[in-house]
């Protein structure tokens, strides 16, 4: 109502007739706003306020009092806030990681404390560098190191140990700190490298981890004492060991066959240049078998030992294709569970005596039997032997079992000689195997071992 009479005192000093546009109610002077003039603004009283004049989020109170706060400053506390928390976070995990740190070269400088004496400044570093193995652990530098026990106790002569001992820095020079480049094979529970020993001689080294041998020191003692002691012209020859501490394995150092093994001369293509002679074919066969025989006899302080896993994997042939049996007595170097994980391919390759299925037990038997399918495989060529193969050296079709690379190149008489050899050999019963004195008797008389 202020406002109108306000207004209505202006009428005097306000022309209205120059203001033609101007329309509105409750002025006497002034018309009516008509509704479909688009140009003129919609008539309103006076008095009347809508809710929309006032937004729903104002504040009507006076912000100019000190307990108002300003809008504006929030998002900057917030950014500010954001930054100190993660300063924070970053602080305490940077912490964490140096203590974790920290832990961690205490742990590895406490496992190098255990290494052997005999390392060099830069052979500690090396094995520091590669800490992230697990070889390096506290686990394998715990009391493991059968050596260590003294070498009055450890059952081996100061003469075996000067000649057949080796430190953990020969063997890592030799091959190179156990580079790729060396591997020559890898299984579940050992890794051969090749080697070049100080005196330039070629050798082929196994590494055996702590877990993979006998849990007790003085069976594994017994073991490698029997490895020691092992020594024929056609046995793969052990050049020495080494047992370290620090790595948790042991090493054992053979001499290197370069002409790989049996494997590689069977199941032969057409022109590969790898088609054994008949004459070389005769002259593995006599070698095997003076091997095994030699490992059956009992001669002056070595006892008759049974080899347990004869097959063509475990046959080298030299430069002059002479056969060296390789793993003669290493089963008594290593767990049972080990042993047994490697009978598996044997079996699975027909090795396997059928009695050991029912007796659980290895004999000079078992060796006759995995010698009389090594006979079949080299006569045939074929790592394969199935009972075609037998059938036909039973019945002389020397087509179905003499290796057809020959292109008839042998002799019928030995041919049939050697398949009845074998047939024996691989008999079902172990009574009616013969011994391998007896074989070499078959074999020749000229062959009796040495």
């Amino acid at each position: 109502m202020a406002d109108n009479e306000a207004l209505k005192r202006l009428t005097t000093g306000f022309q209205y007739g120059n203001n033609s546009d101007l329309c509105g109610v409750g002025f006497s002077n002034l018309e009516k706003c008509a509704a479909s003039d688009p140009d003129r603004p919609e008539p309103s009283e006076p008095n009347v306020t809508t809710a929309k004049d006032i937004p729903e989020s104002a504040n009507p109170s006076d912000c100019s009092k000190s307990d108002c706060s300003n809008p504006s400053k929030t998002p900057r506390y917030g950014i500010i806030f954001g930054v100190i928390g993660v300063f924070i976070a970053v602080s305490v995990t940077g912490i964490l990681m140096f203590s974790w740190h920290r832990r961690s070269k205490q742990k590895i400088g406490s496992a190098l404390d255990n290494l052997d004496g005999r390392l060099s400044t830069d052979q500690v570093k090396e094995i520091s560098r590669r800490s992230a193995s697990p070889l390096i652990s506290l686990e394998y530098s715990n009391g493991w190191d059968p050596l260590a026990i003294g070498r009055s106790k450890s059952g081996f002569s100061q003469e075996v140990l000067e000649s057949f001992m080796f430190n953990l820095e020969e063997v890592e020079r030799a091959t190179q700190c156990f580079s790729e480049m060396n591997l020559l094979g890898k299984s579940n529970f050992s890794a051969i490298y090749k080697g070049i020993l100080r005196d330039g001689s070629v050798v082929a080294i196994k590494s055996i981890t702590k877990t993979s041998c006998k849990s007790d020191e003085a069976d594994f003692l017994k073991g490698l004492k029997i490895l020691t002691s092992l020594k024929h012209e056609n046995l793969l020859r052990l050049r020495g060991f080494c047992c370290s501490k620090g790595r948790g394995e042991c090493f054992l150092i053979y001499d290197f066959v370069p002409n790989g093994n049996l494997v590689q001369y069977l199941d032969v293509k057409d022109g590969s240049g790898k088609v054994l002679e008949w004459t070389t074919r005769i002259s593995i066969i006599n070698g095997i078998a003076k091997g095994i025989a030699y490992l059956h006899g009992s001669k002056g302080n070595k006892r008759a030992l049974v080899h347990q896993n004869i097959s063509a994997e475990k046959v080298f042939i030299d430069g002059w294709y002479n056969p060296m049996l390789s793993d003669s007595g290493l089963h008594k170097l290593l767990a049972d569970d080990v042993v047994f994980s490697m009978l598996k391919a044997s079996a699975a390759m027909g090795y396997l005596a059928p009695e050991y299925t029912t007796t659980g037990r290895f004999t000079e038997k078992s060796d006759i039997y995995a010698f009389g399918m090594i006979v079949l495989q080299i006569l045939s060529g074929k790592r394969n032997i199935t009972q075609l193969t037998h059938h036909a050296a039973e019945s002389c079709r020397f087509e179905d079992f003499i290796d057809a690379n020959l292109e008839g190149n042998f002799s019928e008489s030995e041919a049939a000689k050697l398949g009845r050899i074998a047939l024996c050999c691989t008999n079902e019963s172990p009574n009616h195997r013969p011994t391998m004195e007896a074989v070499m008797q078959e074999l020749g008389e000229s062959m009796v071992a040495s």
